[in-house]
């Protein structure tokens, strides 16, 4: 359902949302080796996500990669967006153009009320609230966090 690039996209965000702030910035090579994300792919991403003000940049000596107050409260969903765009998560799973409630693929019944949920969590859970269930530690665990 999340394309690769999605999938290291959370995992550098969440990163950021637990490591940083506007004093404590991240540069690609240190996020590159706590997360496992080949550094050149990662610097596209993370170019990508700070173009759409999804997190913040700084140049210089000092500068690196930062989540604002701003940057913590968006949707989990805009960085997903960004980074895929919407039809990834909100076409047919089985890739069919005319797949609707009216005409639906032999999965959509199926699959359909699992995706809303997971639509309408992406869109209304922020940065700050999924790193934070990570941070509790729940089982789950972000390299690098």
């Amino acid at each position: 359902m999340f394309s690769n690039s999605s999938k290291y996209a959370l995992t550098a965000v969440i990163h950021l949302a637990s490591q940083t702030d506007e004093a404590h910035k991240k540069m690609v090579k240190d996020l590159s080796l706590y997360t496992d994300i080949p550094k050149a792919y990662l610097a596209k991403l993370l170019q990508q996500l700070s173009k759409h003000q999804v997190i913040s940049a700084t140049k210089g000596p000092k500068g690196g990669y930062y989540l604002t107050e701003e940057n913590r409260k968006l949707p989990v969903y805009r960085i997903i967006e960004v980074i895929d765009g919407t039809h990834r998560l909100e076409s047919c799973v089985l890739g069919l153009e005319d797949c609707n409630a009216e005409n639906p693929c032999p999965l959509h019944d199926l699959v359909n009320p699992s995706k809303a949920i997971l639509l309408n969590t992406l869109k209304h859970m922020s940065i700050e609230e999924l790193a934070g269930k990570l941070n509790k530690n729940d089982g789950f665990s972000i390299p690098g966090t």
